[in-house]
């Protein structure tokens, strides 16, 4: 036992779970732990940001990134609410992301006193919107609790947990243990039963198909090897581009694989709950829906499998290789036929100009390992379904949370983790406009990340709902912008207009080449909406009860 402060306490179990990285914005309920990590900056480094959105953002893209876990830390209250966003993304990706906040003094949580930062039960805002959530009421407590929330975030399905600490216990000094626990994950055992009726199945199908979603991220070798002994198409959108290259014949994007669903007799999910495909395009009694995934509870939504597997993909994938080589067919290249599928589905949106011709600029000036981050914006909305992803956590999603401004701060938290990879931002003028103070975060810390705001001065997808299905009611869409050259300039970063393909290349070409946050703006007018592409109809009858 040794004496520390609780904020020391804090610090020091994070370290041992082998975080070297915090997002945060200091307040006063945080100053003892904001002590210790002055006195740990050789070990932990503190990105500060200049709005308690972007410290939760920045996390999310850290952990996205690379699979770990990220931390960030802002005061109670309203600090808690300004991440929310983040916090609440981070949920819907499943992130490793642990909300390290404030609270008020211990002894009037709960009283209605009106402390600096209260808010209503602040503890059930976290519980509401992590997977887990605690309160450390002494030093002591305090490795433990962080071995505890680190054991939550990884164990079964991850997702963001949160921990609160009271000011006065930040500041306490107490005997504490001298090390922090470490506790390892729980992984559900993968039934080896229903691993050798899977490879039974998915051997003997005439058509199978895979589908991808996050869960499958740390998989891809896997996935790539067993869609080629089955020559089945593997299908991604938004969380599961990358799994497999989209240069090999067998991927294909979500509404690129609706004919061949029409005959598929065998699918297999592997993290991913198949929401659109379930949901709007049907299943039958003709086919077998195998479903790997790590949470049990997720097994009933959308539709119950015929056969649930409840397993990491990484546990489950590998056995499940060996069960299919024991049954497989013997099958023929599917190349012809999926490039035939490929050509039909680039006819279908050809009509997608200018946005093909940006992302394929994007595409080629971007290296092949690359970080790209979406946004809600025309272009991004069309890089789901047609911008090509060669690598697993090189596409960056908000998911189905869809959160407006979420981008900009989330790429710099990509790029603070793969500072070695080009890392870039597409948002559209209203969303960057969120999170704009970020570019002060960074300049100061360096961050180095390319960003492209496509500039058509307005709440484009939503002022063309307007137009289109309200008979011109256009309210409230039109936007007034900064000069975002010159905004971008003045906190000290590169920035360019780019009018052309040509200026666009090389603006982005001395981005990537450069050691200073560049911004581009791209001004776009009117553009076509992919929204015929949403709904496709359902092409298998329902099921027989």
């Amino acid at each position: 036992m040794v004496i520390k402060t609780g904020g020391e306490a804090v610090v020091e179990a994070l370290m041992a779970q082998g975080i070297d990285t915090l997002f945060g914005l200091p307040g006063i309920q945080n100053d003892w732990l904001y002590n210790a990590l002055f006195d740990r900056r050789d070990k932990i480094k503190v990105i500060h940001t200049r709005h308690e959105q972007g410290t939760s953002y920045m996390a999310l893209g850290y952990a996205q990134a690379t699979g770990k876990p990220a931390v960030f830390n802002v005061v109670p209250g309203p600090g808690i609410l300004n991440a929310s966003a983040g916090l609440a993304t981070a949920y819907s990706l499943n992130a490793k992301v642990l909300c390290l906040t404030g609270q008020i003094h211990s002894a009037n949580i709960g009283k209605g006193k009106g402390d600096l930062h209260e808010i209503p039960q602040q503890s059930d805002v976290l519980r509401g919107l992590s997977k887990w959530s605690d309160l450390v009421m002494h030093p002591a407590d305090a490795g433990r609790k962080v071995a505890q929330a680190f054991y939550e975030m990884r164990s079964g399905r991850p997702r963001p947990v949160a921990l609160e600490v009271p000011p006065d216990i930040l500041k306490m000094r107490a005997e504490v243990p001298d090390d922090a626990p470490i506790w390892q994950p729980f992984h559900p055992p993968v039934d080896s039963g229903a691993i050798e009726t899977a490879g039974m199945w998915l051997g003997q199908a005439k058509h199978p198909m895979i589908f991808v979603g996050g869960g499958a991220q740390g998989v891809s070798a896997e996935v790539t090897q067993l869609a080629d002994l089955l020559q089945a198409p593997v299908v991604a959108y938004r969380t599961g581009h990358g799994v497999l290259d989209s240069r090999h014949y067998l991927s294909l994007k979500n509404p690129e694989s609706h004919e061949y669903y029409k005959k598929t007799d065998v699918v297999l999910a592997v993290g991913t709950h198949m929401r659109v495909p379930l949901s709007r395009w049907g299943s039958d009694d003709n086919m077998k829906i195998i479903r790997i995934d790590v949470d049990n509870d997720a097994m009933r939504r959308i539709q119950k499998p015929d056969l649930p597997i409840v397993a990491r993909a990484e546990d489950a994938l590998p056995p499940l290789l060996n069960a299919v080589d024991k049954n497989n067919l013997k099958r023929e290249s599917r190349e012809a036929e999926m490039l035939t599928l490929k050509a039909k589905w680039r006819e279908a949106i050809a009509y997608l100009e200018p946005q093909n011709a940006y992302l394929r600029i994007l595409r080629e000036e971007l290296d092949e390992d690359g970080i790209f981050v979406d946004e809600l914006t025309q272009v991004g909305y069309a890089a789901r379904i047609s911008f090509p992803v060669y690598k697993p956590r090189s596409f960056i999603s908000s998911g189905y949370q869809g959160t407006l401004g979420y981008g900009f701060p989330t790429a710099l938290g990509a790029k603070v983790a793969k500072p070695e990879l080009p890392v870039l931002s597409i948002a559209g003028d209203g969303g960057f406009m969120f999170t704009v103070g970020e570019l002060a975060t960074a300049v100061q810390h360096k961050i180095p990340l390319v960003t492209i705001v496509f500039n058509n001065e307005a709440y484009g997808n939503v002022r063309t709902m307007q137009i289109r299905d309200y008979d011109e009611r256009v309210i409230a869409t039109d936007l007034l912008n900064p000069d975002f050259v010159k905004l971008a300039e003045s906190f000290g970063a590169n920035a360019f207009r780019a009018e052309t393909g040509d200026e666009l290349r090389r603006a982005l070409r001395y981005g990537f080449a450069g050691d200073l946050p560049t911004l581009i703006e791209v001004p776009i007018g009117e553009t076509p909406s992919m929204d015929r592409l949403r709904d496709q109809g359902r092409i298998r009858p329902p099921r027989q009860q």
